[in-house]
């Protein structure tokens, strides 16, 4: 994902609210949010040329979701797949503490991200590039390509919509238009993260548009304090229209 706002345990009706874009190169394969064949328990978006996900599910409860840190003088041919950190994390048992302290024990080996985590009881967040494991209070949360709650103008107007829209759950459309959001950033408050301004420009929206790349999905996610789940998702095409729609209810499981 290259923006997540989440709520955590502030709404009347919902323990966790979750929505997010996801930002990809246009020509690298995914399927939309599916329950896996390979790991029935996993419900998320697969990338299909590394095997792993940017966000996901389990009928457990359990919930976890990635952004890379933009940093061009970190890339390093030949490192593994984030994506195959959130898979693992959803395929686990242990607590929300302790997954994130094994995965900052490893996460030197990738390049920078971002990891929330959840085991459905309490909520985390690991920052490889500060080394940082920090367990998340109730509270409104904003996460792009840089560490969480970095002052962003694409953060600050999500961040500001994500909260009004809030109110009108489980009504989606206010969610929908905040991730369709494409106004872009002033100059002057464009963050300087090593690319071109060209391309801080281009990125500066919460809804990223170009040719080659951009938002590929846009997720919403909330889980009622009843357990019951919905996770629904819209996949776009490079003009920015809706190229398919899917929608997951379930109820956790204990």
């Amino acid at each position: 994902m290259c923006l997540i706002v989440l709520a955590w345990q502030v709404h009347p009706d919902y323990r966790l609210v979750v929505a997010a874009n996801r930002d990809e190169f246009r020509e690298r394969p995914a399927s939309p949010a599916h329950w896996w064949t390979d790991a029935p328990h996993i419900l998320a978006g697969r990338d299909l040329e590394a095997g792993g996900t940017w966000m996901g599910l389990t009928r457990q409860g359990r919930f976890a979701a990635l952004t890379n840190y933009r940093d061009p003088s970190g890339h390093r041919p030949g490192a593994p797949s984030r994506g195959t950190l959130v898979r693992d994390c959803l395929s686990g048992s242990a607590d929300t503490e302790s997954t994130l302290n094994a995965l900052a024990g490893v996460s030197g080996q990738y390049v920078g991200f971002n990891l929330f985590v959840s085991d459905g009881r309490t909520l985390g967040i690991h920052e490889s590039t500060t080394g940082a494991v920090r367990r998340l209070e109730p509270g409104i949360y904003g996460l792009s390509n840089h560490v969480l709650n970095t002052d962003w103008p694409k953060l600050r107007r999500a961040r500001s919509q994500f909260a009004e829209a809030l109110k009108t759950l489980p009504e989606p459309e206010p969610m929908l238009r905040l991730l369709r959001d494409t106004t872009p950033a002033a100059d002057h408050e464009l963050p300087s993260t090593g690319v071109s301004l060209e391309w801080e420009r281009l990125l500066s929206p919460v809804f990223v548009s170009t040719a080659d790349y951009g938002t590929r999905c846009s997720s919403l996610i909330t889980i009622g304090h009843d357990g019951n789940t919905r996770f629904s998702e819209w996949t776009w095409n490079a003009e920015g229209e809706v190229e398919s729609q899917v929608e997951h209810r379930f109820t956790r499981r204990s």
